[in-house]
């Protein structure tokens, strides 16, 4: 059979005839209590609350309790009266197809982008488990970024994990669509969670462009939706990266933002009851987030790799609160953006000296390890005396390591901020030229 007919036949034979039906029974904190379900209900499965004609409201089984169940709705629960009838609706199938490469969709696998999408031939747990730890490859190649600063000090490999640190508005989502136009790879899943409509089609359509969308696939849930659709935006897009990973290929998975999809969380933790504890978080958030991050990376046997980048959003530059501190721990490295840097104008705003990648040594050559020993050793000394420089209490001549790091510095801060499309021996050339001038 036609592989377009079939997917049609299954989407037209997964179509119910017949429909459960509950009734309203409560209403508290945002949480609708269900009657007559609890016998046919599974956590996960949709629920349609009829209002009136043409009113519906959506939402998602959360919790089963005896003979009730426990609806999170999808927008406010408005206008609602015990006794409106409540039709169940199974888990949807959620089955990524090649096709949706050069695709928005929501979490549920529905297009956002106004044009049919059919669903694949194979439906996929949400919440698969990560490939086995003693069967995994170790981390692959460096691959280029686009940048030269991480082709060099910050090198990501294939299979690496990499956490993105970041305030609002520092160029988080810029550096990451660059990384979507640049980086190698054979697709790229970008995760939206909880963004604002109006950036969901101005970074489709302008930041990423039609090159960045011409291999990838953009799993989008705004921030207007339901905790649930939030928390499942994650969960879809990394469905979609391992679909890809199944077949040989090497994808990068990006994520904006870890932050958003931990606070969902959170909202359906204390929806259910749990008590929070880490700032305001509860304790499940640590499983959730470390579940997430290990189903990415080198994949086993056949299997392709997911190169990952979760971004996070620190407020007030915060790497020890909660979330920055649980992905510091799993990752393989970490980028952090300075808003200072930002403010003076050099993009990215990395703070390099903040920032490591896990990948190193092995990631690069004893000649380019000296390099990065070498700028590291300028970096540090220069900040330590950036105060007093800038000050004008600096004299040349009491420290050489300093006087070098001085001599260097613009040239050195301007190639923290070049994109280098190149292979990375290219940005460790130029590197090498900005070194020499230090012994001048």
């Amino acid at each position: 059979m036609i592989p377009a007919l079939k997917a049609l036949t299954e989407e037209l034979a997964s179509k119910k005839l017949s429909t459960a039906v509950g009734r309203v029974a409560g209403v508290s904190d945002g949480v609708i209590k269900i009657n007559n379900l609890a016998h046919l209900a599974r956590i996960g499965d949709r629920a349609e609350l009829r209002r009136g004609p043409g009113d519906e409201l959506m939402g998602e089984i959360m919790k089963i309790d005896g003979d009730e169940i426990f609806m999170l709705p999808d927008t406010a629960p408005d206008r609602i009266r015990i006794g409106d009838p409540v039709l169940l609706h199974p888990t949807p199938i959620f089955a990524p197809d090649d096709k949706w490469i050069g695709r928005v969709i929501d979490p549920f696998g529905q297009p956002l982008d106004g044009r049919p999408l059919l669903r694949g031939e194979n439906a996929r747990d949400l919440m698969q488990a990560p490939p086995k730890a003693a069967a995994r490859r170790g981390l692959g190649e460096r691959l280029s970024s686009g940048y030269a600063v991480m082709n060099t000090l910050l090198p990501v490999v294939k299979g690496q994990r990499v956490g993105l640190f970041a305030g609002s508005g520092v160029g988080k989502s810029t550096l990451l669509a660059k990384l979507a136009q640049n980086m190698d790879a054979d697709v790229v899943v970008m995760a939206l969670v909880g963004e604002r409509g109006r950036e969901v089609n101005h970074f489709v359509k302008d930041v990423l462009g039609e090159e960045g969308m011409s291999r990838a696939v953009v799993v989008a849930a705004t921030s207007d939706q339901s905790a649930l659709v939030r928390r499942r935006c994650a969960w879809s897009a990394m469905s979609v990266a391992e679909h890809f990973r199944d077949q040989g290929k090497h994808v990068l998975f990006l994520a904006d933002s870890v932050t958003r999809f931990a606070e969902a969380h959170r909202e359906i933790s204390a929806a259910s009851g749990e008590a929070p504890s880490l700032r305001g978080y509860p304790p499940s958030v640590t499983p959730l987030i470390t579940g997430l991050c290990e189903r990415s990376g080198p994949g086993e046997g056949e299997q392709g790799d997911i190169t990952a980048v979760f971004s996070v959003l620190v407020a007030g530059s915060d790497m020890d609160e909660p979330i920055a501190d649980i992905l510091r721990g799993v990752l393989d490295g970490h980028i952090v953006l300075n808003r200072e840097i930002a403010e003076r104008g050099r993009f990215p705003a990395i703070d390099v000296s903040r920032s490591v990648s896990r990948s190193l040594p092995s990631a690069a050559s004893a000649a380019e390890n000296e390099q990065i020993l070498q700028v590291r050793k300028f970096l540090g000394s220069y900040e330590q005396s950036e105060v007093m420089i800038r000050a004008g209490l600096y004299s040349e001549g009491n420290d050489l390591v300093l006087d070098q790091a001085v001599r260097i510095w613009p040239e050195l801060d301007s190639f923290f901020g070049k994109e280098e499309v190149g292979a990375a021996m290219e940005s460790f050339s130029r590197l090498g030229l900005i070194l020499r001038r230090a012994g001048r």
